[in-house]
């Protein structure tokens, strides 16, 4: 195929999202171009690789490559469909960066063609589509529900699954008109086995908003709860057990933070816009934001009085098992500790473009005043605790999520911590 030929689907934006999308895409038969402005992004995938971590995505990313149905470029080319699959981030002062978001929909401006799909899945204040979106698309003299057709279809999928997911999970399709949802709807049953829905934009993009803010604002009363128990000198998580006995509660997980591109960063774009309709929300996202400062200040009560204490840093991914840093709050914990004067050593096996210098496990715990589990990561729940003993110079132990047998380091001679327990571990 030349490189000016019409595409059947052009996704903009070749990340977490963009990427396995158009891989599924290709693998279903249709001829896709796969879009980025990282130039390296653009020859990784090119050659058949892949620049992002998750089970089974190299696989799928080398049969669309070899099939011919997937080629990647760092500038859009005609096509039927335009997906929009960018990052929206959040600002410093806490609003939606749509930067990106701007910059696609512009550069697919020149090349449409009347009858054309735009599908912006990038997680998107709600109005987005209406209100941003339609008006840059309209500079081309086409109009959106007569010669254009836009569409929000968010993904719901989990990093460490998103294959599974796309195509096992249901969709929300948002159409500008009915159209525009039963087309997009068309695009996504080349591969989604789920139940797909239909409505209109604005309802799409709350939708996807307000799924992350639940768990949100649920985190955020599991992480005050944790902070209550400690206080009480109790065990957060036998409390959390026995609460989810009730057959109407399930009180969800406490840890150091949210992270993520998602739950951290969505509730926010409630609050913007709505600033004074949103305590609630705002109010969560205040209590897990704050939680990275509260686990530096229980390792500084841990360390005690020794002077430029040396802190293990376990994990600097968000969740466990996956490499993703995006609003890590473990990298929250590391510059905080180190602006209180801590040597911080970090280690995390998954991750492979960390913005501070990580070390092997060996290294990252010699000579150590206190081992924190700041990420889930199995290899950390299987951490021999005898080993980790001859290596560290204080045995201290702190864990985030509950994840380590706390009896088994115990017997090893470690002082134990869970984030929640206000009683000494057993």
């Amino acid at each position: 195929m030349a490189d000016n030929a019409h595409y059947d689907i052009c996704v903009m934006g070749l990340g977490y999202i963009g990427l396995p999308t158009a891989a599924m895409l290709a693998t279903s038969g249709a001829m896709v171009l796969g879009v980025d402005t990282n130039a390296a992004v653009v020859d990784t995938v090119g050659r058949g690789g892949i620049h992002i971590e998750e089970p089974g995505l190299k696989t799928v990313v080398r049969a669309a490559i070899g099939s011919g149905h997937l080629r990647t470029a760092a500038a859009a080319a005609p096509a039927g469909v335009f997906i929009i699959a960018v990052p929206t981030p959040i600002t410093p002062d806490k609003r939606a960066d749509m930067a990106c978001v701007v910059g696609a929909v512009e550069a697919i401006v020149p090349h449409l063609r009347p009858g054309n799909l735009v599908i912006l899945e990038s997680t998107s204040p709600p109005g987005t589509c209406a209100g941003l979106v339609r008006p840059i698309l309209e500079r081309s003299g086409l109009k959106v529900g007569e010669s254009l057709h836009l569409a929000h279809c968010p993904e719901r999928v989990l990093p460490g699954r998103i294959l599974t997911e796309l195509i096992a999970n249901d969709r929300v399709i948002g159409g500008h008109d009915r159209a525009s949802a039963e087309k997009a709807r068309e695009v996504y049953a080349r591969f989604v086995e789920g139940e797909m829905f239909l409505t209109d934009t604005t309802t799409a993009e709350m939708v996807k908003i307000i799924e992350n803010t639940y768990r949100d604002v649920n985190i955020a009363l599991a992480n005050e709860t944790a902070v209550l128990c400690e206080k009480l000198g109790i065990d957060f998580w036998d409390v959390a057990r026995f609460a989810n006995r009730h057959p109407r509660v399930q009180l969800h997980h406490a840890g150091p933070g949210v992270g993520g591109h998602c739950i951290s960063v969505d509730p926010w774009f409630l609050v913007e816009r709505f600033p004074a309709d949103t305590p609630l929300i705002g109010l969560a996202r205040t209590r897990n934001d704050a939680m990275p400062a509260h686990v530096v200040a229980r390792i500084l009560e841990i360390v005690g009085d020794r002077p430029n204490p040396a802190v293990a840093a376990l994990g600097l991914a968000y969740k466990g098992n996956v490499d993703d840093l995006r609003e890590s709050p473990a990298l929250e914990v590391v510059r905080l500790l180190r602006e209180k004067g801590c040597e911080v050593r970090v280690n995390d096996p998954l991750v492979k473009r960390a913005p501070c210098e990580t070390l092997p496990l060996e290294d990252c715990l010699k000579d150590a005043d206190c081992a924190v589990v700041l990420t889930a990561h199995d290899v950390y729940a299987e951490l021999d605790p005898a080993w980790a003993g001859t290596l560290m110079r204080g045995r201290n132990l702190y864990d985030t999520h509950h994840l380590v047998n706390p009896a088994a380091w115990r017997a090893a001679g470690f002082n134990v911590t869970v984030l929640g327990s206000g009683r000494s571990a057993e």
